[in-house]
């Protein structure tokens, strides 16, 4: 079980690329042990809001959050030629540093964590399976364990179903709910598909040309 935190606050965000403003004056929280879905239209800026969360992309405004908020990438992200237990201890990276992971160098401590993020997302035993070998839904779980191991509090997810079947895709936003409600972790994840994000969220924002509407 992961500490008690306040969530995440975000107040005032906006951000441009490439000349254009893409998010202006987004505010919303996610308390702790809460689900929240970002729904909108491709292009609305959903990446964009998740990855300026993330300190991924220069922003102004304010982000209020416990520790470094974990991205989960919408394609995964993994090194195909690593195993599982591997690609999960990438995400311990800024408590080891780079040559470690260089060089396969892992402290007992993380393969331990390592395993546990794994047991955590259903893939126990799995550790030392090639990423190439995995499932999609297992893939996916895979990057989930990989963001957990960097054993932050708030976890934001990339459109995580978008290339999965509709019994995996359950099944994954089912373990983003678990991790919220159970663990205590603020969970904002963007989806397209409505239906979904109304069953599994506790609450739904709706992003359009980068601006937060009523859901």
């Amino acid at each position: 079980m992961l500490r008690a935190n306040p969530g995440l606050v975000v107040q005032g965000l906006g951000a441009t690329l490439g000349g254009r403003e893409v998010l202006r004056g987004i505010s919303l929280e996610v308390a702790a042990g809460e689900m929240v879905a970002l729904i909108g239209p491709s292009g609305a800026g959903k990446t964009t809001l998740l990855r300026a969360i993330a300190g991924l992309l220069a922003s102004n405004g304010e982000i209020i959050a416990q520790g470094q908020p974990a991205l989960v990438f919408q394609q995964h992200a993994l090194a195909n030629r690593l195993t599982a237990r591997d690609n999960v201890l990438v995400g311990g990276l800024g408590r080891m540093g780079f040559w470690r992971a260089a060089l396969r160098l892992w402290p007992r401590a993380e393969m331990a964590l390592a395993e546990a993020s794994l047991a955590r997302v259903g893939l126990a035993g799995l550790g030392g399976r090639r990423a190439d070998r995995l499932s999609g839904g297992q893939r996916q779980r895979v990057a989930i364990a990989r963001a957990l191991h960097q054993q932050s509090h708030i976890l934001l997810a990339d459109e995580p179903v978008a290339s999965l079947d509709p019994a995996l895709a359950e099944g994954v936003l089912s373990l983003l709910q678990d991790l919220a409600r159970r663990h205590g972790l603020a969970v904002l994840v963007s989806l397209h598909q409505h239906d979904l994000a109304a069953r599994f969220a506790d609450r739904l924002l709706c992003l359009e040309d980068g601006c937060l509407k009523n859901a």
